[in-house]
């Protein structure tokens, strides 16, 4: 958190006064955008022009005029691209961590556009590929370093007091120093926090010396008639309606921006968005996984791959049941009963990796742990490839799982005799997807017998994977799941 170091929290007034920054009357955001803009548009525009003087305009003097209409059509690609990437927008130009990928990925696009351009026309032999390639790679590392530079620097004048919106927290409960926290720790650089305005005594005597106390509501109006005060955060609990009313109403005579901040709940669930239903703004907390056209390419998906794995490996399939069949008596598949898509019961098929005998494969869920007794030896080699998985392909297949998702648990699985989903917050939430033969925590190592820990974790993974599935991100995931086979030593 950036906060001035000469606050003084028994006068609010002297504070905010003796900690005024030295703002510049000429450098503001908007025109730093700009400037940032015209940079990004000068380093292209020089290198190109450099790279053609020294390679190109002592041979081929009379080709000015094209290589001088590619620069300029390279340039207005370049404004239009970054502009649609929102390159120069607030929120990425003080980003607290450095990202490069947006200015990159515009230069790259307007490469490309002019290659196909070129491609298009048939006038790619009128330029030099040289010239092209040496272009690109030189404007890429250019970019890179400049943007580089441009975060030290906007950091640095930040710490300085410019550019960084002065802020004021109205309140001083914990809604108001959770608020404060966040803001401290978050994506921008662009607030600075001053300090918490707070009119009841009562609730001062409780604050502690987290965050300054500049005074009360008298305090905060001189200080933005003082010009030291650029938006008004108002962190007060939301049931107090009318004490927000009266700070809100209040505040609305003053020229600053003023926001009224969420209640406590919404600190627990962060990055969520705002949608608007019958104009009453709404914090969207989950969206229905796999509904419209992606329920349709998810199951297209899912029956494509499943049919063609079992086409591709019915050989191996074939082998690894007379293995089982020769290792040990007793049947090839067992069916154990887990849960699915809407926490329904359903039967899943795997091979026998464990003796007939062994109860932990028929109706108990005691996990397997290393060098277990009862495992076979075809067992504990098609466990630790989890090729004992693959008869899930019927199950795929039936519709009741996918060949990408959250791995089911079985029915009766527990931790020190307590359930899964009161063992980890949100356990339940991954069965709003169908079950999958592998997911994104396994290919990230967390396979296996697991504890609360690491169950937590698995938890974590399958839910990042439900709020970001796509079609890419599930062949990630069986690339990844086919390099891990023979390679995972922690798997038994």
């Amino acid at each position: 958190m950036i906060v001035d170091q000469n606050f003084e929290p028994d006068n609010g007034a002297k504070t905010a006064r003796d900690t005024r920054a030295d703002r510049s009357a000429l450098m503001t955001p908007a025109l730093l955008r700009d400037l940032i803009r015209i940079g990004d548009l000068a380093l292209v525009g020089l290198l190109g022009c450099t790279i053609y003087l020294i390679r190109i305009h002592p041979v081929e003097p009379e080709r000015l005029g094209q290589y001088f209409a590619a620069l300029v059509l390279a340039l207005l690609l370049l404004a239009v691209t970054g502009q649609m990437l929102g390159l120069y927008q607030p929120s990425v130009i003080f980003e607290r961590r450095l990202r490069l990928g947006r200015s990159l990925a515009a230069w790259a696009l307007v490469f490309a556009a002019l290659l196909a351009v070129a491609f298009a026309l048939k006038i790619s032999d009128v330029y030099s590929r040289v010239w092209a390639f040496s272009w690109f790679l030189m404007g890429t590392s250019a970019l890179g370093l400049f943007r580089i530079a441009l975060s030290m620097w906007i950091e640095r004048q930040v710490s300085n007091g410019h550019f960084a919106n002065r802020t004021v927290i109205v309140g001083i409960d914990q809604q108001a120093k959770s608020l404060a926290d966040h803001l401290a720790q978050g994506d921008t650089l662009q607030t600075r926090i001053l300090g918490i305005i707070e009119d009841q005594s009562s609730r001062i005597i409780n604050a502690g010396a987290e965050y300054d106390h500049l005074g009360d509501l008298d305090t905060l109006t001189d200080m933005i008639r003082a010009g030291e005060v650029d938006q008004v955060i108002v962190a007060l609990p939301w049931q107090e309606t009318g004490r927000i009313r009266t700070v809100t109403y209040e505040l609305a005579q003053h020229p600053v921006t003023v926001y009224l901040a969420p209640g406590l709940a919404n600190f627990d669930f962060p990055g969520r968005t705002y949608v608007s239903i019958s104009g009453v703004p709404m914090l969207q907390l989950y969206s229905r996984p796999f509904s419209g056209w992606a329920r349709i390419v998810k199951g297209i998906e899912d029956r494509v791959a499943a049919t063609a794995l079992l086409v591709l490996l019915s050989p191996l399939l074939a082998f690894i049941a007379l293995a089982i069949k020769i290792d040990s008596p007793g049947p090839v598949l067992f069916r154990q009963t887990r849960y699915g898509f809407n926490n329904r019961p359903i039967d899943i098929y795997k091979f026998r990796s464990m003796k007939a005998d062994a109860d932990a494969e028929s109706v108990t869920v005691e996990q397997a742990t290393r060098n277990d007794p009862r495992v076979t030896t075809i067992g504990r080699f098609i466990r630790r490839t989890s090729l004992d998985e693959l008869p899930q392909l019927v199950n795929v297949l039936r519709g009741e799982m996918s060949v990408v998702g959250p791995r089911p648990h079985a029915a009766e699985a527990s931790i020190e005799g307590n359930p899964l989903n009161e063992v980890v917050e949100r356990y339940a939430a991954r069965h709003r997807v169908k079950p999958g033969i592998t997911g994104w925590a396994q290919v990230n190592g967390l396979r296996g017998e697991f504890d609360t820990e690491k169950l937590g974790r698995r938890v974590e993974y399958d839910l990042y994977y439900i709020d970001n599935w796509s079609v890419w991100f599930d062949l990630v995931i069986l690339a990844r799941s086919i390099a891990i086979i023979f390679g995972d030593k922690e798997a038994y």
